[in-house]
């Protein structure tokens, strides 16, 4: 382990000083030594000296024992500072240790979380981004650079949190909000594209305080919540189907047996004022009154089908014949509007599944027909059917112009439809009868096509 440079310096220190405290020893213990042999020579001295002289040697010789106790006190104090030194030393690099590990500690939790951690001062530059961080803005350690000498640059750090993409945009408003406010700021979602995948972002703000409580900066905290979402858009359609299945069958009680009676009197008319009168215009109110009965009777049929699939049949089915059969009968009306089938089966061999054919026949068909719908300048619709774990995934891919951002939420909707001559009630039928084969229904669109997934369990036998 290379020690850091701080710690490194310390250490110089302290050995320089140890050295120093060694060397004022050894000349301590020098000076002690000649004192000693001084005050030696000096008693052999007083014993020839005749009495007159005593007095001075004496002083002299007391001189010499002062020196003695000085000489002894200062290697005590040499000593016992050379110790308080080692210790004080000790301490001070257990504690660089100590806060060189909670820095490791804390920048090895920063790059492990999930979630990516921004942090900027208070002018809104950012200081330091952990790796999650960069993943989600799309700053990797490709994007890094050089300056000229030599040190490696990562984008985004000493740069303005406004001078993210526009994509990321939301995250200089909030940086915005949080400082005209004191509450911090969660949950603010926004969608970015990604290697041409939509993501949906979670993002956050809260003030970034020092020690003393003076606010330093800010905390920007991004999270990816794109399953999260999915899952969350299913939910929230499934709580309208629940709803809107009850409502279904009470409509399609109360206004399909008066309809009924309507249309059987609307037709007795008809035959009776045929004969009876040869006026154009009451024949024409007639025939419209005819045909928005039957529409009325279609659009309750749709509530009925709706309503009524509570419980469906299952029997072994084999996903690759049921997508042959299909297209077998797609492909006249696809020739007819200049757009080519392709079917790309899986390679591995697929187990059967537990399900109605009739159903999920369905479900393909209207996928479809709007695929083929959405290239009336020709195309190419593809089935794209792939075996994963304990699942059957088929992939319905058309290269029209995509779905509208405005309306993909919608599309599930039941009666939502874009077409005069739709009903609205197509991916809503869809949606239901993949979920009651406990599958999933999902989607995703650009300006360059659209692919809906379907994805089916397996039950081996």
């Amino acid at each position: 382990m290379i020690d850091p440079p701080g710690e490194r310096g310390v250490r110089r220190i302290a050995i320089g000083l140890a050295l120093l405290s060694f060397l004022s020893l050894a000349v301590t213990a020098w000076i002690f030594a000649t004192v000693s042999r001084e005050q030696e020579i000096l008693n052999q001295i007083i014993k020839h000296l005749p009495s007159s002289d005593l007095k001075i040697a004496n002083e002299l010789s007391g001189d010499l024992s002062l020196q003695n106790g000085l000489l002894a006190l200062l290697v005590l104090n040499v000593t016992a500072t050379a110790v308080a030194f080692v210790f004080v030393v000790r301490a001070y690099l257990s504690s660089e240790k100590s806060l060189a590990d909670v820095k490791v500690l804390s920048s090895d939790i920063l790059a492990s979380m999930d979630a990516g951690v921004i942090t900027t001062d208070l002018s809104g530059t950012i200081t330091s981004m952990n790796a999650s961080g960069r993943s989600l803005l799309g700053w990797d350690h490709r994007h890094d650079s050089t300056d000229p000498n030599g040190t490696r640059e990562r984008p985004g750090i000493g740069s303005k949190i406004a001078e993210i993409s526009r994509e990321h945009g939301l995250l200089a408003e909030i940086c915005d909000e949080s400082r005209r406010t004191i509450q911090p700021i969660r949950d603010r979602d926004y969608t970015v594209n990604q290697d041409g995948l939509a993501k949906t972002l979670r993002a956050g703000c809260t003030r970034l305080h020092n020690r003393g409580g003076q606010q330093i900066g800010l905390v920007i905290h991004v999270r990816d919540v794109t399953q999260k979402a999915l899952i969350e858009e299913r939910l929230r359609r499934m709580e309208r189907y629940m709803g809107l299945g009850s409502l279904a069958a009470g409509l399609q009680h109360e206004i399909k047996n008066p309809l009924s009676a309507l249309a059987l009197h609307i037709q007795l008319l008809c035959e009776r004022l045929a004969k009876e009168t040869g006026d154009a215009e009451v024949n024409e109110s007639l025939d419209i009154l005819n045909t928005e009965v039957k529409r009325i009777g279609a659009v309750l049929d749709g509530f009925r089908n709706y309503a009524s699939i509570n419980d469906i049949g299952r029997s072994p089915v084999d996903v690759n014949l049921l997508i042959e059969k299909l297209v077998r009968l797609l492909r006249p009306q696809a020739e007819g509007q200049n757009v080519k089938i392709r079917v790309e089966p899986s390679r591995e061999m697929l187990g059967l599944i537990q399900a109605d054919s009739v159903r999920l026949e369905q479900v393909f068909l209207n996928l479809a027909i709007n695929a083929i719908a959405s290239m009336p300048d020709g195309g190419v619709l593809r089935f794209v059917i792939t075996g994963e774990e304990k699942t059957i995934r088929i992939d319905v891919i058309d290269n029209g112009n995509g779905i509208p951002d405005e309306i993909q939420t919608k599309i599930f909707d039941p009666y939502f439809t874009t077409r005069r001559e739709g009903t609205g009630m197509g991916l809503a039928l869809c949606d239901k009868i993949v979920r009651q084969h406990n599958g999933n229904l999902d989607f995703e669109t650009s300006p360059t096509g659209t692919t809906f997934t379907v994805v089916l369990p397996v039950h081996h036998d």
